[in-house]
């Protein structure tokens, strides 16, 4: 099992970003372990759009099961359900928070996006 958690820094102890297509990096954790690693989002902070696309491309090619973030737009939404991706919206605190309240059930998958495109 593989969690991409969006994310301000580069380790267990940053805070999770609340957005997700321009999230400064995504730390992907094995929840079992907690071992992780960076995936640096610099290349679509500046995007005008199509940024969310860009960023589930990401989590898709470092083959992840789910996503903790703050905010997923409908765009980024439908290529992570359609790579079978788990999505969980409205995340907070640290990224270890966030991944310590998905192994304890604390929270539920979203069925849909939670903001419209382009949310900054």
């Amino acid at each position: 099992m593989r969690i991409a958690v969006t994310s301000t820094g580069k380790d267990l102890d940053s805070n999770m970003d609340p957005r997700f297509g321009r999230a400064e990096y995504f730390i992907i954790v094995n929840p079992e372990t907690m071992e992780y690693e960076t995936v640096e989002n610099s290349q679509n902070l500046s995007l005008p759009q199509g940024a969310g696309i860009k960023a589930g491309k990401t989590i898709i090619d470092n083959n992840t099961d789910a996503l903790i973030t703050g905010n997923c737009g409908p765009k980024a939404f439908k290529v992570l359900q359609s790579a079978g991706i788990k999505n969980f919206t409205g995340g907070k605190g640290s990224v270890s928070e966030a991944v310590l309240k998905y192994k304890n059930g604390e929270l539920k998958s979203s069925g849909e996006a939670n903001v419209e495109g382009h949310w900054v």
